[in-house]
């Protein structure tokens, strides 16, 4: 007789292993590079046993973007909730969002690296419009989150209200999202005098409080 718990936890097992390794191999060498079988090799599992899990490989990356990004986000919305205990200001808490794409830069270059692959396998149409719910939920939930900030704003006038919510909203996770994945990349041509990478980071960071927040 089968033990169900235990099936369960080793396919739980299998598939973060799966995860895992696709997320490494497609930070490495961008997704179109990395057929599926050297995927399952890597994750110690037959060709298979992987397409059982994800019957394409549309399926896995966006298995990986889903995956990677909710336990981002939510370990971050944890770091958050102890934080408000303090009584953060909207404006604060508007900073905590800018050094979360900091902290992305100092200790999650792979997620950041696959990001930007993942975006032009979609741009380049790998991936069926009904596949990205998953991912645009996530994005509609950052939304959500911002708009609270938002409200709290009006209240407290934390933030500069002369822009509206998507203006700031937008115009932060565009350009500090596009600053981080760059220099994540490589994309970015350092030269030798230039500020080190995260120097220039905190000081984006500064210029986005400037811009937005009310001193």
């Amino acid at each position: 007789m089968r033990n169900k718990e235990k099936d369960a936890r080793e396919m739980g097992e299998r598939r973060e292993r799966i995860l895992k390794e696709g997320l490494r191999l497609f930070a490495e060498k961008t997704i179109e590079k990395v057929p599926m079988i050297e995927v399952a090799n890597a994750a110690g599992l037959g060709i298979a046993t992987l397409y059982r899990y994800y019957l394409t490989k549309s399926d896995l990356v966006m298995g990986i973007s889903t995956d990677v990004w909710t336990k981002y986000l939510d370990e971050s919305h944890q770091r958050l909730e102890e934080l408000k205990e303090k009584n953060l200001t909207a404006a604060q808490e508007y900073e905590y969002m800018l050094d979360a794409f900091i902290d992305l830069y100092r200790n999650h270059k792979d997620i950041l690296r696959f990001n930007q692959f993942f975006n032009v396998y979609v741009q380049n149409g790998e991936i069926p419009d009904e596949q990205m719910k998953p991912y645009l939920d996530i994005v509609d939930m950052l939304k959500k989150q911002f708009h609270d900030v938002y409200a709290r704003a009006l209240e407290e006038g934390t933030l500069k209200t002369s822009y509206t919510e998507q203006c700031i909203f937008s115009t932060t996770m565009h350009i500090m999202l596009a600053a981080v994945t760059r220099y994540a990349v490589g994309l970015v041509y350092v030269m030798e005098d230039a500020p080190d990478p995260e120097n220039e980071l905190l000081l984006l960071k500064e210029m986005m409080m400037d811009k937005f927040t009310v001193k």
